[in-house]
């Protein structure tokens, strides 16, 4: 155990029946209390006044200023009454939340970086309890036994002798330097995807552009800085480059697709596709495949050698509009024309449908029960989907046969 730790303990131990002690744990308690009031008052404040997409990072954020301020009240107390009295349990109230504003920044670059899942909750569980073990470690004055024993435990790598510890510090420098380097690309992609005056499409693969390089640039680094010879890259590289021109080969036609697909601008995020069966909106654009989210409520993952090899429809590469369409039949004995023109009319009535194109009404056959009728109208936000539009023209159109006395063509019931 160092000195310090030993003043300390010391300390604590000389004034634990003490009014020093009431003294200090007063001073903590009202530490965390004006602290939290502040920071109460300042997120209502900022969170009245920002925009929507900055609230969930302003919230995570102020979940770091709680420890971080409460931190500055202690340590200036700790500045003041260290002149004529021990200020023992400040210290240690101090490291405490110093590893608190460690766990909670660490969980907030964690969700940053991430979207939300289970493997990220887990993570951050095992590093909040990571960092609590080695605190109390440290405090026990354990820890340097621990990290000695951990130099003693040497061994080889080739020609270069190492020890546990050192592969320890490597590994963490590498997490680091790789956590900054993602964190780096958010932040640049960010601001990226809110220059309107850039197109989606190179948007994203100027954001995926930066991911990787900054990547690439961040293992260099850590590498460097652990000792490791880079030039060995080369080799490993090559080897690499075999495997994936043998055994990922489909792999790297989906990657090298969806760079194709983002740089000749064929297609965008938010346009009307059809690939093969399915007709549906352009959700996502990723590295590998797209993501179509069909009109009713699934999502089908294209991925994007197919969109490079086979047909695809977009319906809104001019004009970001859909079609959508009906079909019903009447009996032969109705009134046709006024049954066209109806339809027509009841779709012009509706607000998410097109006057131009205008509404089209057409006979499109007959069977032997009727006349089959289709109506074909456009609108301009199809990813909002169409199965309520289709609801709403069928149940007015039901309305206005009925009140015509235009009846619907009746199918032959199945005999057993």
């Amino acid at each position: 155990m160092n000195n310090e730790l030993q003043v300390i303990w010391q300390e604590l131990q000389a004034d634990m029946s003490t009014s020093v002690m009431l003294w200090q744990a007063a001073i903590i308690i009202a530490s965390l209390a004006t602290a939290w009031m502040i920071n109460g008052a300042l997120r209502n404040y900022v969170m009245a006044k920002a925009p929507e997409h900055w609230k969930l990072a302003i919230g995570s954020i102020n979940r770091m200023l709680f420890p971080l301020s409460s931190l500055l009240f202690v340590l200036f107390s700790q500045f003041i009454l260290s002149g004529w009295q021990h200020t023992g349990l400040l210290r240690l109230a101090g490291r405490l939340l110093l590893a608190m504003a460690v766990i909670r920044l660490i969980v907030y670059l964690l969700r940053y970086l991430f979207s939300p899942s289970g493997w990220l909750k887990a993570l951050e569980s095992v590093i909040a309890w990571s960092i609590w073990s080695i605190l109390a470690l440290y405090l026990t004055g354990v820890l340097p036994q621990i990290v000695q024993g951990m130099e003693d435990m040497r061994f080889n790598i080739g020609k270069n002798p190492v020890n546990l510890l050192l592969v320890l510090q490597a590994l963490l420098t590498v997490i680091i330097t790789i956590f900054i380097a993602l964190w780096l690309s958010r932040v640049l992609e960010n601001k990226l995807m809110r220059a309107e005056q850039v197109n989606v499409n190179l948007r994203v693969v100027l954001g995926k552009l930066i991911r990787i390089v900054l990547l690439f640039i961040a293992t260099l680094i850590a590498l460097s800085a652990v000792g490791l010879d880079i030039t060995l890259l080369s080799v490993f590289g090559g080897a690499l480059g075999v495997g994936l021109g043998f055994g990922l080969q489909r792999i790297a036609s989906n990657y090298v697709s969806g760079f194709i697909i983002l740089l000749d601008k064929s297609m965008q995020i938010g346009d009307v596709v059809s690939v093969d069966k399915h007709y549906g909106v352009v959700q996502d654009l990723r590295s590998r495949y797209m993501v179509l989210a069909k009109l009713d409520g699934t999502h089908v993952i294209i991925p994007n050698e197919t969109l490079i090899n086979t047909a695809v429809v977009n319906h809104s590469l001019t004009e970001h509009k859909g079609r959508v369409q009906i079909n019903l039949a009447i009996n032969f004995d109705s009134a046709l024309e006024l049954a066209l023109q109806l339809m027509q009319d009841i779709a012009k009535q509706h607000e998410r449908v097109l006057q131009m194109p205008s509404p089209a009404a057409r006979i499109i056959g007959f069977n032997e029960f009727g006349v089959e009728l289709s109506l074909a109208v456009w609108v301009l936000d199809p990813e909002n989907g169409v199965l309520g539009l289709q609801s709403a023209l069928y149940m007015d159109i039901w309305k206005a046969f009925k009140l015509n006395k235009i009846s619907f063509a009746k199918t032959e019931a199945k005999q057993d």
